[in-house]
């Protein structure tokens, strides 16, 4: 590619970070998967660790890829719902609010099963917010699709409060609902309102989709809207003022990783058949990131597929995404750019411990090869081998300005 100056380049593997376990013989499932590839990063850099989820905020994939990208979320995060409405376009008004509304499945009895519907396919959540859009939506609540169960509610006026407290779903499976409501997080009468609001929809649109022909015969239907992790039109300094003029983009198939890019002003690159799960194109997204290194100094290569593994407590399904990312994503890249003055990292953004099926807030591993790291002797990419690396606990802006090649 001829490339002069040392780009960048971050491998950002959702939620691959976990604990150890006996039935691997007290491995983690990372240490127990075949990664030559990354392991490659850890043999030929530095490794360390990293603090992606700061304390005081949502142990969610929003903060944790804020942290990584050095946006630090603990001053300028705004709420998942308002950052994936930027994805998808919606353009929020000054009073809107937008929430994340998952899909989910509740059992008759009360007890959150599923934040995802059973991975609902694309063309089924469509249909059922479409529809929820026609049955519900007025001037004050509308409903827009995103992907599967991942979709978005906006509340119009100034009647409403984003100060609202709120359950993730998918660290809620197993719970009853009674303990999952919505609360004001300030005696706010606004807020008090919104609750009503949002209680009574959630009732209203149980029915409706309890009644659904697109529901009938599911395993796990999507039987409930789930709105959560609210907030306003967001404002990021961009990416180019951040690091000293250079560009950056983005590939990820989920709306969050694209709404921050586009908060942040970073291209966005489409990729066909992206669908944040283990059937998505892992070449088409390696093409991707290949050809946005030609016209942009930094790429950040994002895969969900281990994240939602995780969740569905699959130990099987996350070693094969394990093993995928590496042999599918980072193997190629490097082969790829092998004689191009490149830094590599690779990370998680968050552990899941496939026992806990949640987030949780250790930091995480990282390993970052390249032109002027140094090399500390570290031979695998692991939770274990990255505590003992030169790179220590890194937080902030350390990593990107690392691999921007920047002081």
């Amino acid at each position: 590619m001829g490339f002069f100056m040392p780009k960048g380049i971050i491998f950002l593997a959702d939620g691959m970070a976990d604990l150890p376990l006996e039935e691997l013989g007290g491995k983690t499932p990372l240490e127990a998967a075949d990664t030559p590839a990354m392991d490659a990063i850890a043999a030929g850099g530095a490794s360390g660790t990293f603090l992606t989820l700061p304390e005081g905020l949502p142990t969610s994939s929003d903060v944790a890829n804020m942290s990584v990208l050095g946006f630090y979320p603990e001053r300028n995060y705004p709420g998942r719902g308002p950052i994936e409405a930027v994805s998808q376009g919606i353009p929020l008004e000054t009073d809107d609010i937008a929430w994340r509304c998952n899909l989910v499945t509740i059992s008759p009895d009360g007890i959150l099963l599923d934040f995802s519907a059973g991975h609902i396919d694309n063309g089924t959540s469509a249909r059922l917010v479409a529809d929820l859009q026609q049955e519900f939506g007025s001037s004050k609540v509308s409903f827009h699709p995103g992907v599967s169960y991942r979709n978005l509610l906006v509340l119009h006026g100034s009647e409403f409060s984003d100060k609202i407290e709120y359950f993730k779903p998918d660290s809620s499976q197993g719970i009853h609902i009674d303990e999952l409501r919505l609360s004001p997080r300030t005696g706010d009468a606004k807020a008090a309102h919104t609750v009503k609001f949002l209680e009574d929809l959630f009732a209203r649109t149980a029915r409706f989709l309890d009644s659904h022909p697109l529901n009938r015969g599911k395993a796990a239907p999507a039987s409930h809207i789930w709105p959560w992790s609210p907030g306003r039109k967001p404002s990021l300094l961009p990416f180019s003022e951040r690091y000293s003029g250079r560009t950056g983009a983005v590939i990820s198939a989920v709306d969050v990783i694209k709404g921050l890019a586009k908060c942040a002003g970073m291209d966005v690159i489409e990729v066909p058949g992206a669908t944040g799960f283990i059937d998505t194109n892992y070449a088409g997204k390696v093409k991707a990131a290949l050809n946005a290194l030609k016209t942009h100094d930094f790429v950040y290569l994002h895969v969900e597929a281990i994240d939602e593994c995780s969740h569905m407590g699959d130990l099987s399904l996350k070693m094969r995404a394990i093993a995928d990312f590496d042999s599918k994503i980072v193997a190629p890249v490097m082969k790829a750019l092998e004689n191009e003055p490149v830094i590599f990292a690779v990370l998680p953004d968050h552990p899941v411990p496939i026992k806990l099926r949640q987030h949780t807030t250790t930091p995480v591993p990282v390993a970052v090869c390249g032109p002027g790291i140094n090399p500390d002797g570290i031979r695998r990419f692991t939770e274990s081998e990255a505590l003992k690396g030169s790179l220590g606990l890194m937080k902030g802006d350390q990593l990107m300005r690392m691999v921007m090649s920047l002081k």
